[in-house]
């Protein structure tokens, strides 16, 4: 677990010597990924150092859960932290906290789970030497004395951050009880150094104190949650798993979410990723087997599973009530707002992730679904338009449109906005909206009538009447041409026809410009004269609208200049 880009995937793929990061969509981790160390990998790497521990490593292996790192995936990261027994939090050391950290710490409070500190990119350190090996005491042996020190002082930064939280830690080498303190363990994900330690560590801590944890009846029925759903060549659609509870078999029957409420199907097939494969892998880098136990990532083949939803639970029918622990499931991921825009995903996931994302920028969502954009979902955005036009979009993530959707799109102009990045998703949606927010200020200020207040400038009459020409000042506000202008008695003088600056029309003139204004109807010394100050003419509807609907659309002094032309307009009526 950790902040984005801290390097977990890249960690994983340094034990397992793969290049799983360079495939990911941006970069970035997008969904939950599994992959098994197994204990002859670990005694390999670790070599030499098992030998300081009073006991052999005695679990058959280790099973990575490798969590996205994006703030959005807050919930996968919950779903990743309650099924573990022990977590490694990825921190770039030369970046210390940043906010995943932050939130990865709190789901491991949450849900109790130890974890150790993984003080990643130590190769970043000013003066480091990289060393051909995998141990972080020997290669800190061979460093330079300015390097250790800069090492010490990014490793008291954690210390200090963890101290915060409330967190007794040390540097794993000088950790003297380590149920009291958490270990720091500095590592390279990219030279490998320190990679031994860690997993020294995390198999030696695991087998020491979580072995009651451990313990798994076989009894029990499986329970897991889907990563992903596949089409497999000679296998049909098959399940991504994580099992992280009992026993699974072949021939069993289990249950799990579809778009309509709980499917089943029976297991015609387990196949299980072999050493250091990733669970996101193709069928071929897998084994058969005929029964698992957790916690293990594994690989289900049977029929009825075409409808399976992706990020949903999976149970064995064995268990006790596993229709409500699906169906509260679902009622939580699909809940909708009354107005928003509407959200496809691949993923339960990618939904949970999604709308939470959504949620912190205050966007509703008023329909959420798997699969591809359908012309039902352009209709219905369509349908918003009159009512909630800031809502009319489609949100589509990592997920196609269909041709017949994609023309009703072109023939109503309803925007899909996709991309299978999540934070790009969110970051194109903000540039729509700033964009219809932009449009639709564009058409308001057209219609609407906004305040202002200019005074004649004295010796500045260019012309007297048909039209009268000549220079004001704008004291505060704006003025346009068409604008009606008011003398402080409320009485309304006339329409202002064109407003030039040095010989050119302007469109608007602000607070602070000195302009040449034209209008008919008035003889320049009757209605208007020297130092006469005038202002713009709202009538009593567009001033409401102005102060209760569209006031972001004001400053202070737009406000304070609004509340003195009502009193204006008033004072006329009254006199009336």
């Amino acid at each position: 677990m950790g902040h984005v880009d801290h390097g977990k995937t890249s960690l994983l793929d340094r034990i397992r010597n793969t290049v799983i990061t360079s495939r990911e969509a941006g970069g970035i981790t997008q969904h939950i990924g599994a992959s098994e160390v197994p204990l002859d990998v670990i005694t390999k790497i670790c070599g030499s150092l098992l030998k300081k521990m009073s006991a052999g490593i005695t679990i058959p292996g280790l099973l990575f859960i490798d969590t996205p790192g994006h703030e959005a995936f807050t919930n996968l990261r919950k779903r990743g932290g309650s099924v573990s027994d022990l977590a490694i939090l990825v921190v770039d050391i030369t970046k210390s906290f940043e906010q995943q950290t932050y939130e990865s710490i709190d789901i491991l409070k949450e849900y109790k789970t130890p974890f150790i500190v993984a003080a990643n990119k130590i190769d970043l350190i000013t003066g480091w030497k990289p060393a051909q090996t995998h141990s972080f005491a020997e290669s800190l042996s061979g460093q330079s004395e300015a390097a250790k020190e800069q090492l010490e002082s990014k490793i008291y930064e954690l210390v200090g951050k963890l101290s915060e939280l409330g967190f007794a830690s040390e540097r794993f080498d000088r950790v003297t009880d380590v149920k009291k303190e958490l270990s720091i363990i500095p590592l390279s994900a990219k030279t490998g150094e320190g990679i031994a330690e860690l997993l020294m560590y995390a198999a030696g801590l695991s087998q020491r104190f979580l072995e009651k944890r451990l313990d798994i009846d076989p009894g029990e029925p499986g329970v897991g949650g889907i990563i992903e759903k596949k089409d497999e060549k000679g296998l049909g659609i098959t399940l991504d798993v994580i099992l992280y509870n009992g026993t699974l078999r072949v021939n069993d029957i289990i249950a799990f979410a579809t778009s309509t409420g709980i499917g089943t199907a029976k297991i015609r097939a387990l196949l299980k990723p072999k050493p250091l494969q990733e669970l996101r892998e193709s069928a071929s880098k897998f084994y058969y087997i005929d029964f698992v136990s957790a916690a293990s990532g594994i690989k289900i083949s049977g029929s009825g599973m075409d409808d399976a939803l992706p990020g949903s639970l999976v149970i064995s029918t064995n268990k006790p009530g596993y229709e409500q622990d699906i169906s509260s499931e679902l009622a939580e991921v699909f809940s909708s707002d009354k107005a928003g825009i509407i959200l496809k995903a691949d993923t339960i996931g990618s939904i949970e992730a999604l709308s939470r994302l959504l949620k912190s920028i205050n966007v509703g969502i008023s329909k959420k679904g798997l699969g591809r954009v359908t012309k039902r979902d352009v209709l219905d955005a369509f349908s918003m338009r009159s009512t909630d036009p800031k809502n009319a979009v489609i949100l589509a993530f990592n997920v196609g449109i269909e041709d017949d959707a994609l023309a009703e799109s072109g023939a109503t102009g309803i925007s899909v906005i996709s991309s299978n990045i999540i934070y790009k998703l969110i970051d194109d949606f903000k540039a729509w909206a700033e964009n219809e927010v932009n449009m639709e200020r564009e058409g308001l200020e057209k219609l609407l009538t906004f305040p202002g207040m200019i005074k004649v400038l004295p010796n500045h009459c260019f012309r007297m009447s048909h039209p009268a020409v000549f220079g004001v000042g704008v004291s505060a506000g704006r003025i346009k041409p068409g604008y009606l202008l008011m003398n402080e008695l409320g009485e309304i003088l006339g329409k202002v026809k064109e407003i030039q600056d040095n010989g050119i029309n302007k469109q608007e003139a602000k607070r602070g410009e000195d302009v040449a204004m034209s209008m008919d109807d008035i003889t320049f010394g009757r209605q208007i004269r020297d130092n006469d100050t005038l202002y713009t003419f709202i009538s009593d509807d567009q001033i409401r609208a102005l102060k209760y609907k569209y006031n972001a659309m004001l400053n202070d002094e737009d406000m304070d200049l609004l509340d003195r032309l009502s009193k204006i307009s008033s004072k006329k009526r009254g006199k009336i």
